[in-house]
């Protein structure tokens, strides 16, 4: 009757996913929801993604604090060490 609100595990991952970016409509986490009352794995597998996406947020924002530039020795080794490989 009501077959239209349920998904496969395969649905709700990318639900999921989309949810976490922001791009998942209300329609589509309704039915996730749905789904999570009747699929534990589907549940944890969330849970875990929203978990993993907080460290790498806040490792993120931990990298933007730090310079990632080369030193001008290290620029001049790096060129010599392309120059040496062939394409």
């Amino acid at each position: 009757m009501f077959k239209f609100l349920f998904i496969t595990c395969d649905e709700a991952t990318m639900i999921c996913d989309k949810s976490q970016y922001g791009e998942s409509t209300l329609w589509e986490r309704i039915k996730l929801n749905i789904h999570f009352l009747q699929c534990n794995i589907c549940k944890l597998y969330t849970k875990q993604n929203n978990k993993m996406t907080d460290i790498f947020k806040m490792k993120a924002a931990d990298c933007k604090k730090e310079p990632h530039c080369l030193s001008t020795k290290e620029k001049e080794a790096l060129k010599k060490e392309l120059e040496k490989m062939e394409f």
